[in-house]
């Protein structure tokens, strides 16, 4: 098949190399001029695409022209209108890829479209109004937007990704007074993300949600203090007392429908 992914980074760069060992013509995108190079010296067709701006250029046309869509971007934190604009970023590139016929959209979401006291949440747990944060309410309206559209659609909600220089610890480590040292993480190695995504397509998937968070769930104090210890940073300083009430999401399933085994299940044998 042909598959275009939108958003070549961290996930989208590797996923779109293991793509390309199997078989698949790959197209990709990326902000960076410089990266560019990168992507099609691996064999990947190439493509500047700052969003919103460089959608409708004719350059991009042949990036649209594809089997799948995976669409992995994110919100922008900072944006003091994160609930208005991100949605309304999603619905231009929805309607973009209907004009041109892709059959398959596969969205990168987040775990933050939940409630962060929900107790154990499985995929029909996503509230209007509940999210975590405004970025999960913003991730939440764009699922809902592109549900309703005409395109098969396969929602992934991607816990906390690590793995392969990239890890939480790294941005909680020396920090003073953190909360809830007993709140369980929810999070899942890059590995696992690229092995689902290609499951999901092999078995044709389609019109799903899927939670994809590793079966272990620590308490984030201790996480995060063998993390600091194992890449051996500052460790992080936790408060005694915190909330009782927490949010564990399941990957049952997942586990089930896709017959997956993770290789990375437990957050506490850390790697690099």
């Amino acid at each position: 098949m042909t598959i275009s992914i939108l958003g070549c980074g961290w996930l989208g760069f590797p996923l779109a190399q293991n793509l390309l060992s199997r078989g698949h013509t790959v197209k990709g995108s990326t902000t960076s001029e410089k990266k560019i190079k990168k992507l099609k010296q691996s064999g990947i067709e190439a493509y500047l695409m700052k969003l919103p701006d460089q959608i409708h250029d004719a350059d991009n046309l042949a990036f649209w022209q594809s089997d799948i869509l995976f669409l992995n971007i994110p919100p922008e934190r900072s944006d003091d209108n994160i609930e208005k604009n991100y949605p309304e970023l999603i619905k231009q590139v929805v309607q973009k890829a209907t004009e041109n016929k892709i059959s398959w959209i596969i969205f990168a979401s987040s775990t933050s479209v939940y409630s962060s006291t929900g107790g154990f949440t499985s995929e029909e747990d996503a509230e209007s109004g509940n999210a975590a944060r405004p970025s999960g309410e913003a991730i939440l309206k764009a699922e809902m937007m592109l549900q309703d559209s005409s395109t098969d659609v396969t929602v992934i909600r991607f816990g906390g990704l690590y793995g392969y220089g990239r890890h939480p610890v790294k941005y909680l480590a020396g920090k003073k007074e953190l909360s809830d040292p007993s709140k369980p993480v929810n999070l899942i190695h890059q590995t696992d993300c690229l092995n689902i995504i290609q499951r999901i397509i092999e078995l044709d998937k389609r019109n799903e949600v899927f939670n994809a968070v590793s079966d272990g769930h620590p308490p984030r104090q201790e996480f995060y203090i063998s993390a600091a210890n194992h890449f051996n940073l500052p460790k992080p300083h936790f408060l005694k007392n915190g909330r009782k009430d927490y949010r564990v999401v399941s990957n049952a399933k997942l586990k089930k429908e896709l017959d997956y085994t993770f290789s990375y299940p437990n957050p506490m044998d850390h790697t690099p």
